[in-house]
């Protein structure tokens, strides 16, 4: 009995161990994250300045995206729309149908959905880019020549990130509505007039505005991610690789972490200053 309690407390010891490691590890390699992140970003100010870097950049993350960020916006208002007016029909408030879409799209799923989606499409290629010219040794090159690689090639991924997720987002939101107005007023036959009426008293301005705020976070924390990646990969091939697999699976799960605490941040700043959540 003795031997077998021992077996038992070492494998919980262990497992504690184990635990302990993994947090400290982790935040170790957030806080290398945020400081990559912060340099790159105070060197932008320095001359020369890359604002066409920037522009490019803005191009690749932000009019790329638009089409798969329509297509996604739209069957998600599709979905969305169709399973909440089922619920809402049991209990006879399927008028209430549009409002909660609005609400739900605009505060949580517009930013979200949209981070995710750009995270892997445009995040994935950043890691891969920055990877491929690490292994090439084209950012040792670029050393070589005196160029600041963390200001030339980290700074305006991290800037058209932070400026394309908002807009990436909003067309999100629009695409959503969109598709939730088609279900609810040409196949499940509401009134038009009763759904975008619903949708006006209920939807403020400010709505609007909590999912932006995410959706800038969000850009902000997977560029970050996925250049880092990128910039310290090694190992060749298989090396790129695994930078890419781990810099999109980071970004990801870095979403849906910090939506929490950002979605509770901004209550809480409801709370203090008087108005409603």
């Amino acid at each position: 009995m003795s031997d077998r309690r021992v077996s038992w407390i070492d494998r919980i010891n262990g497992l504690i161990e184990l635990f302990e490691n993994t947090m400290t590890g982790f935040v170790s390699e957030v806080g290398s994250m945020v400081v990559f992140a912060t340099d790159a970003l105070r060197l932008s100010f320095k001359p020369p300045l890359r604002y066409l870097e920037v522009i490019k950049h803005f191009e690749f993350v932000g009019n790329g995206s638009v089409m798969i960020i329509c297509l996604t916006g739209a069957f998600t208002g599709l979905a969305v729309s169709y399973q909440i007016y089922l619920g809402f029909k049991m209990v006879n408030a399927v008028n209430l149908v549009g409002p909660t879409v609005a609400l739900g799209i605009t505060r949580e799923l517009g930013p979200v959905l949209t981070g995710l989606i750009v995270a892997a499409r445009a995040g994935g290629a950043m890691a891969a880019r920055l990877g491929t010219m690490r292994v090439n040794e084209q950012i040792d090159a670029l050393d070589v020549m005196g160029v600041n690689t963390k200001q030339y090639l980290i700074a305006p991924r991290i800037y058209a990130a932070v400026a394309a997720m908002p807009l990436l987002t909003a067309i999100f939101d629009a695409m959503a509505m969109l598709g939730a107005w088609f279900l609810c007023v040409k196949l499940v036959e509401l009134d038009p007039a009763v759904f975008w009426d619903k949708v006006q008293n209920t939807l403020k301005v400010r709505h609007l505005f909590e999912g932006f705020f995410k959706s800038t976070v969000f850009g902000a924390f997977f560029a970050a991610i996925c250049t880092y990646r990128g910039f310290h990969t090694s190992g060749g091939a298989k090396g790129v690789g695994e930078a890419t697999n781990r810099g999109v699976v980071q970004s990801m799960v870095m979403i849906i972490v910090l939506d929490y605490f950002l979605t509770n941040m901004i209550r809480i700043f409801y709370l203090a200053i008087g108005a409603t959540p």
